[in-house]
């Protein structure tokens, strides 16, 4: 009825005004149907089946913490982590790459984790180092860990001194 007071003016005096009616009716019945395929009603029983994005969320936040949390460590602990932490090398083969002992890598590796820890579980320390853009957390990790793979380069990418 709204529909036809609101085109009351498209009316021609003396024409079948309940066919006018119903063309009325009938136009909206189609409009309605080609909207409706798109809707769905809310079915809470399939939507909890459905699996969720939450753990991606929170391992892309927490990732993000630990790109920025890495850079809160000296460079000699960040180098020795990122080579055995997520480089996979042993700590002999980031001894040879460090250009320094076994036990120093070592000792390097276990004060970064140990100062990584304290520094994710008080997170008042990451207030002041800016977090990577969406996604760039890990691809900051492994860019460093590429430069820092390399035999001839350094933690901050300049070259190494010979001992």
């Amino acid at each position: 009825m709204v529909k036809a007071w609101q085109s009351r003016a498209t009316f021609i005096p003396g024409t079948n005004l309940k066919a006018w009616l119903f063309t009325i009716l009938r136009n909206q019945f189609y409009s309605d149907r080609r909207r409706a395929w798109r809707q769905a009603p809310w079915d809470q029983e399939a939507a909890e089946r459905i699996p969720g994005g939450g753990e991606d969320q929170l391992f892309s936040a927490q990732l993000s913490d630990t790109a920025r949390a890495l850079r809160c460590l000296s460079d000699e602990q960040r180098e020795a982590l990122i080579l055995v932490g997520a480089g996979g090398f042993s700590y002999e083969d980031a001894a040879g790459i460090c250009k320094c002992a076994v036990g120093t890598v070592k000792s390097r590796v276990a004060r970064a984790r140990k100062a990584l820890m304290e520094i994710l579980d008080g997170d008042d320390t990451l207030g002041d180092v800016a977090r990577p853009a969406g996604g760039d957390a890990a691809r900051e990790i492994m860019s460093q860990l590429d430069s820092l793979s390399s035999p001839e380069v350094g933690a901050l990418g300049g070259k190494r001194r010979p001992k």
